[in-house]
């Protein structure tokens, strides 16, 4: 017998607060009607193959999945790929698939939320369908913050222009991503300012080069970390890098995973005239990181912060 599930529709890149009052309906009603929360999304952006082209995504699947189940209590992540399948399949044979393959018993979206070939149903098809057969189906209208529409496509344009905090406020958490530490020059090591060294993943927006103060989540502990993204001119490096220090860690990092959250911009990457200055600027970012998260409302960091 299938699981009954509550499904929340969407691709919910970022789960901003505007997903968050959609995935929050799909946990009350799961609770409701006794049954799993799910969110039914997937694993490449529609317009990769709709359109030719994927925007540049917040963040990837698996920390995708992570807020969707940490911040908004979703049981379940079911990541379909878009194919050629998925994207010429009629909007009602899809309705059709989400109760017979994953037992919905509800569903949730946004006013603006479109499915099936040619984008042909929308949230006036689930309504009328989900009417006709008796379960019961609950449209988000459009959310706003200060006044301005929340979408990811906004959210997207204040993280490549190194807004982190304005992001935030949007998204309703920092913005979070995760990576496995590789290896690199082991410069930092010499100037007594060990980093570790992320590569970015690919797909995902580029955050304005510089320097962040951020938390990591590592091995269970939480700690502040001073994090360049860019390509470390003062060195003549050639590609992009995400590079955190860790503060008050002392540990061999490499092939471990970590969870960073960009709390502020602390200022633009730049070319220094030598390694001492390097150096110097890079402790001055350390006592501004020390003092910003000495001032920052604890409570406020515990609910925005949800690495």
């Amino acid at each position: 017998m299938i699981d009954e599930r509550i499904i929340a529709l969407g691709f919910f890149d970022g789960v901003h607060r505007g997903h968050g009052q959609l995935l929050a309906q799909c946990r009350k009603m799961a609770d409701t009607h006794h049954c799993k929360a799910a969110a039914v999304t997937f694993s490449n952006h529609p317009d990769g193959l709709v359109f030719g082209k994927s925007p540049e995504l917040i963040n990837s699947d698996a920390d995708r999945a992570l807020l969707m189940q940490r911040k908004y209590g979703i049981d379940e992540i079911l990541m379909l790929p878009f194919d050629e399948k998925m994207m010429n399949m009629p909007w009602r044979d899809f309705f059709d698939m989400l109760c017979r393959e994953y037992g919905a018993a509800g569903v949730v979206c946004g006013h603006d939320f479109c499915f099936g070939a040619r984008g042909e149903g929308n949230a006036r098809s689930l309504q009328q369908v989900c009417s006709e057969i008796g379960i019961p189906c609950v449209v988000i209208p459009e959310q706003k913050h200060d006044g301005i529409t929340i979408s990811s496509t906004y959210i997207r344009g204040l993280l490549q222009a190194g807004n982190v905090e304005q992001a935030a406020e949007f998204l309703g958490h920092y913005h979070m991503m995760s990576g496995r530490v590789i290896s690199g020059r082991k410069l930092g090591r010499t100037l007594g300012i060990p980093t570790a060294n992320i590569a970015p993943k690919e797909g995902l927006v580029e955050l304005r080069h510089g320097v962040y103060a951020c938390r990591v989540h590592l091995e269970g502990g939480y700690y502040m970390a001073v994090t360049n993204v860019g390509n470390r001119p003062t060195v003549n490096g050639h590609h992009v890098t995400i590079e955190p220090w860790i503060l008050d860690f002392d540990g061999d990092l490499y092939g471990k995973d970590l969870r960073l959250s960009f709390h502020r911009f602390l200022r633009p990457e730049q070319k220094f005239a030598s390694l001492d200055e390097l150096k110097a600027a890079i402790g001055a970012d350390a006592i501004k990181t020390r003092d910003y998260f000495c001032d920052l409302n604890l409570d406020k960091c515990k609910i925005m912060d949800v690495i």
